[in-house]
């Protein structure tokens, strides 16, 4: 199912927009990336929160839909620790709870140096329907 995961994000979007790209999928598990430019700095010249948050609801996304099952986020939250250094971002999403309906997340985004950037929490509904790459 992981190859049908990719395919099936590959129609994202605003994921294809911002520059998201996945790594990895595997059941419960996702890797996503992002190499920042100078469309991603706010203001100040650093990266803006919500690029940061894109891509961490990106992996959430594809870990959360892994099983083949739809999920849809009904709640999330994110905390920044420091600024990235360098221009990639890796964002790493791990199942921590999953029912037939529920299902928890902790997505973890560092930079090229290790740096731990943020960390989003997040919980799916987990939908009857399945979802396909078609």
């Amino acid at each position: 199912m992981s190859d049908g995961i990719i395919s099936y994000f590959e129609k994202d979007r605003f994921a294809a927009f911002v520059g998201a790209k996945l790594v990895e999928v595997k059941p419960g598990y996702a890797k996503a990336m992002l190499e920042i430019s100078d469309k991603h700095l706010n203001a100040a010249d650093i990266v803006q929160g919500g690029v940061t948050f894109t891509l961490a609801d990106f992996a959430f996304a594809a870990a959360s839909n892994s099983h083949g099952q739809l999920s849809l986020s009904v709640n999330t939250t994110i905390s920044y620790f420091r600024p990235p250094t360098g221009k990639i971002l890796v964002a790493e999403a791990k199942e921590i709870s999953i029912t037939n309906k529920l299902a928890s997340y902790n997505i973890d985004v560092f930079d090229e140096n290790g740096g731990h950037i943020a960390r989003l929490t997040g919980m799916v509904f987990r939908k009857k329907e399945m979802i396909t790459s078609e």
